[in-house]
């Protein structure tokens, strides 16, 4: 089940807020929440349900172990767990091709599906028992813990939320009504986000990606129109996400800040996907030595941190070389670019990085690392075709729409927030109705992030 749907939106959701507003108790709250959420899991992967329930009470245990006696081994071993469960669902099939292809072998493993969002909750699951092996105080009941990691708001595509940021309102949380309503104005912000520009952006992205035939300008379009739309998908379910938050009381962060208003690359990871970024620099980039052991092993560090950002998001080559790609831009900036691109003027830096980006999101979106590189030498094909008749119609179709999709990700909705409550409340309904019109009457609404 994903939130842009008319089954959520009419059936699981007012039903859920229902039952959880009946109760004052926050242990009935919480009964609900976690009721809710494994039967939200459940909708698409009943089997995987068994799976989570394993992570919750290995992790459960393990961090009620470290809160005794804070043993390096037992944290070493909860993190070797929870990686190895990951790396079979997610890695496995990956590695061993790998190996096939590099060696000529022809190890055979047994295709498994990947379960959704098992990324996002190992992730957190490993913050918290790494956070309790530094010092935090262990979750001693099982019911707030087994919350935090089951929460259907951010349970698929996050944010990815630190326990010691929200553990005291798995036992008190403040509910008001002026915390729900802005938790409407945020879901339907992303509701709108994801449906109406997501969406009709993403038809546009595949349709240049079935022509047999593509012009520079084509291939440009294609890629700027993913890059909306990735923006817009994703920043859109993270919306709801923090939305849904503050409907029952929680306070989820910020997971994107108008990323492509960027200046530079370093700029753009400060404000893409924060809850992902925060992770990898406190749990492996500062634990690896961060920039306190010296110029070389910084770069190390760096690298070694962009190409499991790369893997995170997926196992294939073109991830990994995205990671590295990211790895590398940053190391350049950081070393040897920062006085040049400070003496640049911002639009010129602006357009720099927005180039880098949509370049970027080419690796991001092919099938392998080949059609990768096939596409952008479309991008960059100036001795051949540069404009035709599809390309031109695409943009002028488009062309609108591809403005109005990149106003989020560049200036946000600011001034909406800002603006009395009526006027709000109408502007938000007509974009449910819009949002709503959108899901009955189309039948393209994928959800980019199940792949992670």
């Amino acid at each position: 089940m994903v939130f842009s749907s008319i089954t959520f939106l009419f059936i699981f959701l007012p039903l859920t807020l229902l039952l959880y507003y009946v109760g004052k108790n926050t242990t009935y709250k919480n009964v609900v929440l976690l009721i809710a959420s494994l039967f939200f899991y459940a909708w698409g992967e009943p089997i995987y349900v068994v799976l989570m329930m394993i992570s919750i009470l290995f992790n459960y245990y393990i961090g009620k172990d470290l809160g005794r006696k804070r043993s390096k081994a037992t944290l070493i071993f909860g993190v070797v767990v929870n990686l190895l469960i990951l790396g079979y669902f997610k890695y496995a099939g990956f590695l061993v091709d790998s190996i096939n292809n590099f060696a000529g072998t022809e190890i055979n493993i047994r295709a498994v599906a990947l379960p959704v969002g098992i990324s996002f909750y190992t992730f957190q699951a490993m913050s918290y028992i790494i956070d309790v092996y530094r010092g935090s105080k262990a979750q001693e009941k099982l019911l707030p813990f087994a919350v935090y990691i089951t929460m259907f708001p951010q349970l698929i595509a996050g944010p990815i939320v630190k326990y010691d940021d929200i553990e005291r309102q798995l036992s008190v949380r403040v509910i008001n009504a002026t915390n729900f309503r802005e938790g409407i104005f945020i879901f339907i912000k992303g509701l709108a986000k994801k449906v109406i520009l997501a969406n009709c952006l993403g038809k546009l992205h595949e349709t240049v990606l079935g022509m047999n035939e593509v012009s520079v300008l084509a291939a440009w379009i294609g890629a700027i129109a993913y890059t909306i739309q990735i923006f817009n998908d994703f920043s859109g379910y993270s919306d709801m996400a923090i939305g849904l938050g503050k409907m029952m009381g929680f306070d989820f962060p910020l997971n994107f800040d108008k990323p492509y208003r960027s200046l530079s690359v370093t700029e753009f990871w400060r404000r893409w996907h924060i809850s992902l970024s925060t992770w990898f620099r406190e749990y492996v980039y500062i634990p690896l030595g961060g920039n306190r052991k010296g110029v070389f092993r910084q770069i190390i560090n760096l690298l070694i941190v962009w190409m499991l950002t790369g893997l995170w998001h997926g196992a294939a080559w073109n991830f990994v070389f995205w990671g590295a790609y990211y790895g590398v831009l940053l190391i350049l900036e950081k070393f040897v670019f920062a006085k040049i691109q400070s003496k640049l003027p911002k639009f010129i830096r602006f357009i720099m990085t927005t180039v880098i980006v949509i370049v970027g999101w080419v690796f991001f979106f092919s099938t392998s690392l080949s059609g990768a590189l096939s596409y952008i030498k479309d991008m960059f094909n100036f001795g051949g075709t540069l404009v035709d008749s599809q390309s031109l119609f695409y943009l002028c179709s488009y062309g609108f729409l591809i403005v109005i999709g990149y106003l989020p990700a560049t200036i946000g909705l600011g001034k909406l927030h800002k603006a009395p409550v009526v006027l709000k409340w109408i502007v938000y309904v007509v974009m449910f109705v819009l949002a709503v019109a959108f899901l009955i009457s189309e039948s393209y609404n994928p959800f980019l992030y199940f792949r992670f």
